[in-house]
């Protein structure tokens, strides 16, 4: 009989994240990038955390691939060239479909966002490079994201909540949620998928690392494991937490 190797959990607090130019070939005036998880210069998948100035706006350009983002903290626009600006908030999410042209845009003291892709490399190319992939980008203020009760817990207004972002939570399928966490939650997100990868966007909540260890996690910290895996979270008192959760299979969520 194979014993199932021992899951490996992973706890990365934003103030240990190492920042670099996203995109070289601007110098200074490229974005900062600081890896979560992954290689962007690699056929791998990759998350990583994108920085802008106050005032940033990129020439119009275009990926070689997919990526999928939340923002973090400050505003992000991202649109056609000629499109009104949408400054979203922290909490909102967006997808950029590969060969489409854009701009990102930023306004504020601190803009972060959560960039994630399925497998690099992750390449910013000129416009002639652009190409009709068939998908069409997604842009979903903070305000529009719909909630819900977890499954398998009881309705309740003030208990933890998921929102539904992409992908099929059936086993063996990558997806990705939002989990709120209401003020003064103390319990587990227990998960069964072979991955699971967990940035913090709002809030901050507590992490159990040990009987002896508890690590506050900032918006932009990072958790994850390897295997079936349970994560010991809490929400400080008069504040709410909420997590943007990829998995290849399903979580459930648990009050003490």
């Amino acid at each position: 009989m194979q014993v199932a190797a021992e899951p490996i959990n992973e706890v990365i607090l934003a103030s240990e994240v190492k920042w670099e130019q996203l995109n070289p070939a601007r110098g200074d005036k490229s974005p900062k990038a600081g890896t979560l998880w992954g290689d962007r210069k690699s056929a791998v998948p990759t998350g990583f955390l994108a920085k802008f100035a106050d005032g940033f706006s990129s020439p119009p350009h275009t990926h070689n691939i997919t990526y999928r983002a939340v923002v973090i903290s400050g505003g992000i626009h991202n649109d056609d060239p000629n499109a009104a600006a949408m400054w979203m908030p922290a909490g909102s999410f967006w997808t950029q479909p590969k060969g489409e042209v854009h701009i990102t845009a930023a306004k504020g003291n601190t803009n972060v966002a959560l960039v994630e892709i399925d497998k690099g490399p992750y390449l910013v190319l000129p416009t002639e490079k652009a190409f009709d992939s068939g998908e069409r980008p997604i842009n979903v203020d903070a305000s529009n994201i719909v909630w819900v009760d977890p499954p398998g817990m009881p309705a309740a207004y003030n208990g933890p909540k998921v929102a539904y972002l992409w992908g099929n939570r059936q086993e063996g399928e990558s997806n990705g949620t939002f989990l709120r966490l209401p003020a003064g939650f103390a319990g587990k997100i227990e998960c069964d998928g072979s991955t699971f990868r967990a940035v913090v966007i709002k809030g901050q909540p507590r992490y159990q690392v040990s009987e002896t260890e508890v690590k506050a996690l900032e918006p932009g910290s990072y958790f994850s494991s390897k295997g079936t895996s349970t994560h010991p979270v809490s929400s400080i008192v008069g504040e709410e937490s909420v997590i943007y959760i990829r998995t290849n299979g399903r979580y459930d969520v648990t009050q003490n």
